[in-house]
């Protein structure tokens, strides 16, 4: 099959779901990064299918996990600031795996284990997988019997594939500096020197290739085996793309920047709960304009790719689909931009009409508007509740106090962005929300010790016909095993589970709660 038939045929293949649960269900938090592992980081590999089978013990529905995409040092290894909207991230990778695929001795990667100290160790994990990787590959060039696998794998995901091992070679090449600063002949794509890069670093393209190819075999192994055991793959759909990305190199035109490439609009969010500046993001905003006229081709080509990887798709900053907020690139805080109207109901005719209805969760939390309830309402997506903040002043008319729900919602304790059910109320509740919980509860013994159970409760016990708790919420954890501080680049990200916390308690907790309340399982 040639490269364009490849990707003729992937643009026209609808992506397939598997049925989700229909009445009442529940499911789990944790990032694959959170994951114990012996290799720095937790992966895709023995302790990811072991969580598989906690979670179905449990009878838990969904396992939620945040982007998967790739992203490095440059980016704070943040999640949400990937080098590409459709790769997957290399990190999580398990050498076991590869191991187990023929290309890496078990033995051999034995001298590369790393203690797990309850943090992710990036700088070891990547510079172990750097060399294992390298080995992996070339024992894989030796074995021609996965050439031809591979080399399907290749045409059919051409269509970004090629992009993208093109800019992965590309800042190697140029210092790992972004492509904005790169000489102009690759930063603005000249096709004999893109040509002439393909030519004398061929090899290094191939390896790009084939580590999304490992990362396909890996994650399509532990998603059959989720599905096997009836639990289904909760994916996170960043709205943005980082600056420095494949994608905003490959496809300048749809991103708003100048005839230099330079970032004119930058995104983010105005002051709010977590920040009184706002969210400064530094990532450029669409042009929607243009998408339009293109009939929102990349849009529909990156949702296809999630639900090639995910059975329920999380979009993330859901309010930016009615409207964004864009702040000219040269402010230093979030506070002086302006609301710019987004795409709307048009872009969701156009990826229905091109992919069939798909399992959206609408991430309807911040500065939200009645256009924004009506655009989720409009295609009938669950949106979010988040009970950290139903306690306030307002409590008994707050949209996230559980008495006030509605069955179409996804309700959570926190999520990555919220600090620990624990961490909360002893870091981030003052003395009023605290007498709130109590009284909500009437339980006056309520502490630190008890808080996490619950809300727990609560959630399992509301109509919310999902409930996600994260799994730091189940085990009763403190603030240092919250994920993400926003507007915070330190610390993040971080987080890691040790083998001895995933207790038989801990799952006997959620197993209670799931027959009690009727969720399923």
């Amino acid at each position: 099959m040639s490269k364009s038939a490849a990707k003729k045929t992937a643009r026209k293949t609808t992506a397939a779901t598997s049925a989700l649960p229909a009445g009442r269900n529940a499911g789990v938090l944790l990032h694959i990064t959170s994951l114990p592992s012996a290799f720095g980081i937790g992966d895709l590999g023995r302790e990811a299918f072991k969580f598989v089978d906690f979670l179905a013990s449990a009878g838990q529905h969904y396992w939620q996990v945040l982007p998967v995409s790739p992203s490095g040092e440059e980016q704070a290894w943040s999640p949400y600031s990937a080098v590409s909207a459709m790769a997957g991230n290399p990190l999580l990778l398990s050498p076991e795996g590869l191991a187990d695929q023929g290309w890496l001795s078990h033995q051999e990667i034995r001298r590369y284990w790393v203690p797990n100290t309850g943090k992710v160790n990036y700088k070891a994990a990547l510079n172990l997988r750097e060399t294992l990787f390298e080995k992996a590959f070339h024992t894989f060039l030796s074995q021609p019997k996965d050439q031809s696998v591979f080399l399907d794998f290749c045409e059919q995901q051409a269509w970004w594939l090629d992009d993208f091992a093109t800019y992965m070679v590309l800042r190697e090449v140029n210092d790992n500096k972004p492509w904005y600063s790169w000489p102009a002949q690759y930063k603005n794509r000249n096709p004999k020197a893109l040509g002439d890069i393909n030519r004398f670093h061929g090899e290094k393209i191939s390896k790009v290739k084939w580590l999304q190819y490992a990362f396909h075999l890996q994650w399509n192994a532990l998603r059959n085996y989720a599905r096997d055991n009836q639990v289904l793959l909760f994916g996170d759909l960043p709205f943005y793309v980082g600056y420095d990305s494949a994608d905003v190199w490959s496809h300048p035109e749809i991103f708003k920047l100048d005839a230099q490439r330079n970032i004119k609009g930058v995104a983010g969010v105005p002051p709010d709960y977590f920040n009184e500046n706002g969210q400064l993001w530094g990532m450029p905003v669409f042009r929607w304009d243009v998408l339009k006229r293109r009939k929102y081709n990349w849009w529909i080509d990156r949702i296809r790719r999630n639900f090639e990887l995910f059975d329920l798709v999380r979009l993330d900053h859901f309010r930016a689909f009615a409207a964004y907020w864009e702040v000219p690139a040269d402010e230093n805080t979030a506070r002086n931009g302006k609301w710019r109207k987004g795409p709307g109901a048009d872009l969701f005719h156009a990826i229905d009409d091109n992919l069939g209805p798909l399992a959206f969760v609408a991430e309807d939390l911040g500065d939200i508007d009645d256009a924004v309830f009506a655009l989720r309402d409009q295609f009938a997506f669950p949106g979010m509740k988040v009970l950290q903040f139903a306690f306030g002043d307002n409590m008994p008319s707050s949209e996230y106090i559980p008495h006030n729900y509605s069955d179409n919602f996804f309700v959570y304790t926190g999520t990555h962005d919220n600090n620990t059910t624990v961490g909360w109320w002893l870091k981030d509740s003052d003395q009023k929300t605290r007498a709130n919980v109590k009284l909500y509860v009437d339980q006056p013994g309520v502490n630190q010790n008890n808080i996490h159970l619950f809300l727990g409760r609560l959630a399992y016990a509301s109509v919310a016909r999902t409930v996600i708790l994260p799994l730091q919420d189940v085990l009763g954890l403190d603030h240092t095993a919250r994920m993400n501080l926003p507007a915070s680049t330190k610390m993040n990200w971080q987080w890691r589970l040790k083998p001895s916390q995933l207790t038989l308690s801990a799952r006997n907790l959620l197993l209670k709660w799931v027959r009690v309340y009727r969720r399923g399982g």
